[in-house]
């Protein structure tokens, strides 16, 4: 098995953040990967790659060279002679298809963001039967994918894309004296909601909460929110970071599973959230964190008072955002949920036996 996985580009976070993780369970299986970016951007995700030992190949172009980007990636494909396509957002997946089409090989296709523009939620829907197999990375846009594009319940599996690291780093609990630490991460983007949260921050304020964010990430949204929220830029180390919090904060309109917030309850931290996407399963309401409704700023400074009222409880109750997150994210179900996809590709099965699919 030759898998030949395509994605939109090298960028730090997002869709290439659970490259490495979801790549280590097909060569675990047996399966040659190679990884195809159709563009660059910023490149930020190279070194994780390049330290699982991926092989890579970037196209030097831009987003909207449609055509350029399908004659590299159909040359690729010659080149490398696949057997399966793994395609991840909508550029790749639209390309990739045309590209399997034409050289008979079955496609397999991410869905992971809870957003779409129309354009291209349609062109999705009118080409959905070209992917074999939809991967929905959470429940939540599993149920998505099927009412939205109308992939049929035998073609759409779920592999959610977060795998619990034990190694990874846990944060410190609260001392009393020292100042509460709050913080995200995540692109400075309208749909990560830093706007509602500044507001949030700015109602604090006016009743004499002095509460302090610090936001860790870059993007278009940086001139409009300096001097409101304390911007950090991109952090090179995300889990010190995290492991340096007492809080952390998720006000976003729309996420499917939402990486970010997953590690920040691996690292032992609760979690205060927009009640979307699978932050609604993840998160229980004063166990584990704090859900408030998207784009009610109202709400999120009543539950940012809330912690600040009693930070003595966060580490608690970021014991059990932890305690919780490994139950349903641990290496185990993720590893026997990508080998169930696996089990479902045409060619040579895996080599460690069948997995069960996890649901």
């Amino acid at each position: 098995m030759r898998i030949a996985y395509i994605i939109n580009s090298v960028e730090g976070g997002g869709a290439a953040l659970p490259v490495p993780a979801i790549t280590d369970v097909f060569r675990a299986a047996g399966a040659e990967v190679a990884i195809f970016a159709l563009t660059r951007r910023d490149g930020r995700a190279i070194p994780a790659m390049e330290a699982a030992g991926l092989d890579i190949h970037v196209r030097p172009g831009g987003e909207k060279d449609h055509l350029a980007a399908y004659r590299w990636l159909d040359a690729e494909m010659a080149r490398w002679q696949p057997t399966c396509l793994w395609t991840s957002l909508t550029r790749a997946t639209l390309l990739g298809q045309i590209v399997g089409q034409r050289r008979k090989l079955p496609v397999v296709s991410w869905q992971h963001a809870a957003f779409l523009k129309p354009a291209n939620r349609a062109l999705l829907r009118w080409r959905q039967r070209h992917s074999a197999i939809w991967v929905a990375d959470s429940e939540a846009v599993r149920q998505m994918t099927h009412e939205r594009l109308g992939v049929p319940e035998e073609r759409l599996m779920l592999w959610p894309i977060f795998r619990a690291d034990p190694a990874a780093p846990r944060a410190r609990p609260w001392v009393a004296g020292e100042p509460l630490r709050i913080g995200s991460l995540g692109r400075l983007h309208p749909v990560k909601g830093y706007d509602v949260l500044a507001d949030a921050v700015a109602l604090l304020r006016e009743r004499g909460i002095d509460i302090r964010v610090t936001i860790g990430g870059d993007g278009a949204e940086r001139e409009a929110l300096a001097g409101r929220l304390d911007l950090a830029g991109y952090i090179e180390r995300p889990r010190d970071f995290l492991a340096g919090l007492h809080l952390y904060i998720q006000p976003s309109r729309s996420e499917g599973l939402c990486v970010a917030a997953h590690e920040a309850m691996q690292a032992g931290l609760p979690v205060i959230a927009s009640a979307v996407g699978e932050l609604r399963h993840s998160i229980l309401p004063r166990q584990t964190g704090w859900l408030v409704p998207p784009g009610d700023a109202g709400a999120l400074a009543e539950a940012l008072a809330e912690a600040a009222r009693a930070p003595e409880r966060l580490a608690g109750m970021g014991a059990a955002a932890r305690a919780r997150l490994f139950e349903r994210f641990g290496p185990e179900r993720f590893e026997a949920a990508g080998r169930a996809i696996l089990e479902r590709l045409p060619g040579d099965p895996p080599r460690q036996g069948n997995a069960d699919r996890v649901a």
